[in-house]
């Protein structure tokens, strides 16, 4: 039976879903594929249904929570129906981090749009893509389940304020070190 998409009731089934305040097993759902829903995540983070801003943040966090990938599709998952949605580049946005640990060990926690927060580590890698036109980099945190974060650009120009030189692959990096691991940004020789 294929029901036709709706948010408001996919929004309750949500909110049944994760009344334990922890985030649902979406990776253990997967019910039949309903249609596509009329809504996009914009590259700022900005979520749209019907081509209007949604402006209630518990809403937007709560669809964010049953927030699924596969692939290269992301979907709206519930213990009954899986809906396709659009999402312009990453479905969240990393908009603040603070930085602990010490020494050599530091560890760089993020904080999104909706909320969440991770630490970049082995689990949670940082990676920085180049556009091939302008060169211009765009860096991300892995977040859950193959749902990435792109670093808004006030918190990437503090990463570079922070990041050293190390070598990786035999070669000197310019990149960040969280969580034990380091994640190279760009090679040292291109810096100058």
């Amino acid at each position: 039976m294929i029901v036709k998409p709706d948010a408001e009731a996919l929004a309750k089934t949500a909110r049944a879903a994760s009344k334990s305040g922890a985030l649902p097993p979406v990776q253990d759902w997967n019910p039949p594929f309903c249609g596509d829903l009329d809504m996009r995540i914009a590259r700022d983070g900005t979520w749209f249904y019907l081509g209007t801003p949604i402006g209630r943040p518990a809403l937007v966090r709560l669809f964010s929570t049953i927030l699924k990938r596969e692939g290269d599709r992301y979907f709206l998952v519930t213990p009954v129906e899986k809906v396709g949605i659009t999402v312009d580049d990453a479905p969240f946005v990393a908009v603040d981090f603070e930085q602990g640990g010490s020494g050599a060990d530091p560890v760089l926690t993020f904080t999104t749009n909706v909320g969440d927060q991770v630490t970049a580590g082995p689990r949670n890698p940082i990676r920085v893509v180049r556009d091939p036109e302008t060169g211009a980099p765009a860096p991300y945190v892995h977040v859950r389940a193959g749902l990435e974060a792109l670093i808004d650009r006030k918190s990437f120009y503090r990463l570079v304020d922070i990041g050293t030189h190390e070598t990786h692959q035999g070669q000197s990096w310019f990149g960040l070190r969280s969580g034990g691991v380091f994640f190279p940004i760009i090679p040292s020789d291109a810096l100058d």
